[in-house]
């Protein structure tokens, strides 16, 4: 079924109105703004001169300065004349030769002081050892074993171990300097000290002929059975 419209309805009759319509409202539009005038801004100017600022000028005034005292200056006069003589003077010198006499000339005398004497300190090796009853310190050793006593409270007590001595042996061979080294108990190094201090004299040691002090490190076994 087709919709029919009345010739009122149609909008399509109208179109010609409509653009004329719309042609004049844009002319006047166009027409309005060239018309329109726009004010006029106006810019203030400022006077950029600057007024002279007044200052008060004060007079400065200076002290008078004293010219400073002159140094009082002191010439020396020399009171040596020179004598000025020709070239063919002769001029005779006399020279004495007292300073140089024999008794007139002294000698520092220098105080000469005594030099300390060197420590002598005991060697550890020498070209010939010390020897023990014409053996080595394996000998000395094994004599030692021989003379000791177990003491009774190191026993009593389970105490035992190694004394380590060391001592010196002198110029006529005697055996001094006993100190020890490491000891687990004091009653087991007052044995080994007393058993050494009983020790006969050694063959001493030499260096270059002569006799001189050794030192020795001795250790000493202590063992429970």
């Amino acid at each position: 079924m087709e919709l029919k419209k009345t010739p009122k309805a149609d909008l399509e009759n109208k179109r010609g109105l409509f653009y004329e319509i719309g042609l004049t409202a844009t002319l006047l539009l166009m027409i309005g703004m060239f018309a329109w005038s726009q004010s006029e801004k106006v810019i203030e100017k400022f006077d950029m001169q600057v007024a002279p600022i007044e200052e008060d000028i004060m007079e400065i005034t200076r002290q008078d300065q004293k010219p400073p005292e002159p140094v009082a200056q002191t010439i020396a006069v020399v009171s040596d004349v020179l004598n000025i003589v020709k070239n063919d003077t002769k001029i005779s010198i006399e020279l004495t030769f007292n300073e140089f006499d024999e008794e007139s000339i002294i000698i520092p005398t220098v105080e000469r002081k005594e030099e300390a004497a060197a420590v002598d300190e005991p060697f550890i090796v020498v070209e010939q050892m010390p020897t023990f009853e014409g053996g080595d310190l394996q000998k000395f050793r094994s004599w030692v074993m021989s003379k000791l006593v177990y003491p009774t409270i190191a026993a009593e007590n389970g105490i035992q171990g190694k004394v380590i001595l060391s001592f010196v042996i002198e110029r006529d061979g005697s055996l001094t300097n006993i100190e020890i080294l490491s000891s687990p108990d004091r009653s087991l190094s007052e044995e080994a000290t007393r058993v050494l201090k009983q020790s006969p004299k050694w063959t001493p040691g030499k260096q270059r002929n002569s006799a001189v002090r050794v030192k020795f490190n001795l250790p000493v076994d202590f063992q429970l059975n």
